[in-house]
This record gives structure tokens, C-alpha cells and sequence, in this order.
């Protein structure tokens, strides 16, 4: 009587196919649901503050430097498109805070002019200043 053995080794294998389709898987959804931070860009030299808060929701700065140079997402932008760029960046990211990084020695008149320009991209936004820990 011939009996077929059977190898341990072989009743020992896993198929790991079904497990690395459900990690490749996990993988695309984390990538696809990750929101992206867009940052101005620059560093400016903020004012200090003795009260803030911090935001939560925000994923688009805006910096203005003391020259009156507008930066959005790490490239020079005019005045008068800011408002076309914010209008893409909500179309990609959709958020409900824009955060202005203006340096302090920067003209007032440049900041309104930017805050005016969020305004007209979307009603609905609350526009941020931000600050130093002071």
C-alpha cells in the first residue's frame, strides 16, 4: 500500500495575494482622502499677538511680504489674479478658512486688497491673519 505523503512545508504556505490587494487598496484610499496643506511659500516676518487661536480647517495661506509681493502656493502671484487661483484651489480642496500670513511692516492697503479678493472667490470664507506667539 503506497501511501502519498504529504510535505509539512507544503500545508504550511499562505496565499498573501488577497492581503496585499486589501494594503494596496488601504493604501490609494489614505493617499486620495489626505487633505494637502497648500503653504504661500515665503516666510514673513509676522506681528506678535498676545490672543490667538489656531485654526483648524485651514489648508490655504497667503503670504504678503513688506515689498507688497502676494505669494500662493510657493509662486509670486498679482493682485489681480489671486482671486482666479483661490476659485482653483477650492475647486481641488474645498475649505471654509483662508489663512493671510502678512508681514508686519506690509501696507494695509495690499491686505484688503487681498482679503477683498477672497471675498469675491467665495462669500462664504472666513479669512484668518495670522500671528506670532507673543
Amino acid at each position: 500500500m503506497a501511501r502519498k505523503r504529504i510535505r509539512e512545508d507544503d500545508e504550511a504556505m499562505i496565499d498573501m495575494t488577497p492581503m496585499l490587494d486589501i494594503v494596496f487598496i488601504m493604501l490609494i484610499f489614505f493617499i486620495v482622502t489626505t487633505s494637502f496643506v497648500k503653504e504661500a511659500g515665503i516666510e514673513v516676518n509676522k506681528p506678535k499677538a498676545a490672543n490667538q487661536t489656531k485654526q483648524k480647517n485651514a489648508n490655504i495661506f497667503i503670504a504678503v511680504k513688506d515689498t507688497g509681493e502676494i505669494w500662493f502656493d510657493k509662486r509670486r502671484v498679482d493682485i489681480e489674479l489671486v482671486g482666479s487661483q483661490i476659485e482653483k484651489m477650492l475647486a481641488e480642496q474645498p475649505t471654509d478658512v483662508i489663512i493671510i500670513q502678512a508681514d508686519k511692516n506690509a501696507k494695509h492697503g495690499v491686505v484688503v486688497d487681498v482679503m477683498d479678493a477672497i471675498k469675491e472667490a467665495g462669500s462664504n470664507l472666513r479669512i484668518s491673519i495670522a500671528a506670532a506667539k507673543g
